[in-house]
């Protein structure tokens, strides 16, 4: 006991030596904000998994120990995103000596040996490795349905390919804002959203021609917005009605060519044998509820990235332009200031903001602006099949732009399925 209060001791004060040698966010001699971050030839030391193996880990690298490399907020983005818990996998009904079940599973420097398609290079992979979770192992000796349960972890998708089918899906978005559709009042640019100074006399939106809310997606989307309780910790119910609409959005969307061109490359990918399938995965993925708070089945990816929701008093997700506009005409929304805008010169295009939500405050949100409900329906759930619980980065007219994603990991659907637990754009 004695032993280990000294080692603990030793930490601690490595941390705190670091700490104090580290005045801003992040820095080039501390973990500080930097765990999981990919190295950087830049700074003196590294933070991340492969550190250890090559030597080159701060002083301060035991923290990143403690927490989970996804969590770690991103620099422009309002922390309140991500609930503090939800990344934390667990792995008690899982033996890491062995890949049965958990070919593709993400690193994690806890387990013994590994089971996705870096281990090999690493020469860290379980023992039946090859037998289960390489390309000519058989579907029966893959685990608890792995066939299944890897749609959500796409480790046969590449980089280029994830930016090749998003520019895709973006050239066939005909049903995205026009430049003449919306004018936008930015006004003033921020450089620290954590102020919460209301640097805007005027509404963000100074002209949007509704009569594109009328096309089918935009009506079916616009239907759902009022059907749910923004509150954390109360439980959503749903009356038949409600359900039905949800039907409505998933049908209506899958008729268009951006959703036809996402199912096509699933399909080549050998992920959905038909376009039923995708639709029901779709459903769970986004409509699925779970709880973030007080044990209720209070909240759902569709409800946190396109409605929004408060928790202990914060705005988080929300990442729909449609609803930002509608809340804003209606005076419930008040526009702060912007910390970001894209390259971009027609739409879709992006913007960081700060805002207020009927008295509740957001300190940055990101949003596509100008696109279609089904152009942001679709590239996040690109985003989150192919790279699950991480930054995804995706072409837009010849522009990249991350986009980041995360499961939710306390509860599952289907074969080891995860719920989406947010998606955004990210700078």
């Amino acid at each position: 006991m004695k032993t280990l209060l000294v080692v603990l001791m030793l930490c601690g004060t490595a941390v705190t030596q670091a700490f104090q040698t580290c005045s801003s966010d992040r820095c080039k001699n501390s973990c500080k904000n930097r765990c999981g971050d990919k190295p950087n030839k830049s700074y003196s030391c590294q933070c991340n998994a492969h550190c250890e193996s090559f030597g080159d880990c701060c002083e301060d690298y035991s923290i990143c120990s403690y927490i989970d490399p996804d969590l770690n907020e991103v620099t422009h983005h309002d922390s309140s995103d991500t609930d503090s818990k939800l990344h934390v996998s667990s792995y008690k009904d899982k033996s890491d000596t062995s890949c049965q079940g958990r070919c593709g599973e993400r690193f994690n420097k806890k387990h013994h040996c590994h089971c996705n398609n870096k281990c090999e290079k690493f020469e860290n992979c379980c023992s039946d490795y090859s037998k289960l979770c390489s390309r000519g192992a058989s579907n029966d000796n893959k685990g608890d349905g792995n066939k299944e349960s890897n749609y959500h972890r796409g480790t046969d998708i590449s980089k280029e390919e994830i930016k090749a089918v998003s520019e895709i899906l973006y050239q066939s978005d005909v049903n995205k804002a026009a430049e003449s559709d919306i004018v936008l009042n930015k006004q003033e640019m921020s450089d620290n959203t954590k102020h919460k100074e209301d640097l805007c006399e005027e509404p963000l939106y100074q002209y949007v021609n509704e009569e594109i809310f009328k096309r089918p997606t935009y009506k079916a989307f616009i239907a759902l917005l009022d059907n749910y309780d923004r509150k954390t910790g109360t439980d959503e119910t749903f009356t038949q009605e409600e359900t039905k609409e949800q039907d409505i959005f998933l049908e209506e969307i899958l008729k268009t060519k951006v959703m036809k061109e996402l199912y096509k490359f699933f399909h080549k990918k050998g992920m959905y044998e038909k376009e039923q399938e995708f639709l029901d995965d779709l459903r769970k993925m986004w409509f699925g509820l779970y709880s973030r708070s007080s044990g209720e089945q209070d909240s759902s990816g569709f409800e946190h990235v396109f409605v929004g929701e408060v928790k202990k008093g914060i705005v988080s997700g929300f990442h729909s332009w449609i609803r930002f506009y509608l809340l804003e005409k209606k005076e419930l929304l008040d526009y702060y200031s912007h910390n970001y805008d894209g390259p971009w010169t027609s739409y879709p295009d992006v913007l960081g903001k700060q805002f207020h939500w009927d008295g509740f405050h957001k300190e940055v949100g990101t949003q596509l602006i100008g696109s279609s409900p089904e152009f942001d329906f679709a590239l996040y759930t690109l985003c989150f099949i192919s790279r699950p619980g991480k930054k995804c980065t995706v072409s837009m007219g010849g522009h990249e732009i991350s986009i980041q994603t995360y499961e939710w990991t306390k509860t599952s659907y289907g074969k080891n399925k995860k719920h989406i637990a947010t998606c955004y754009p990210t700078f």
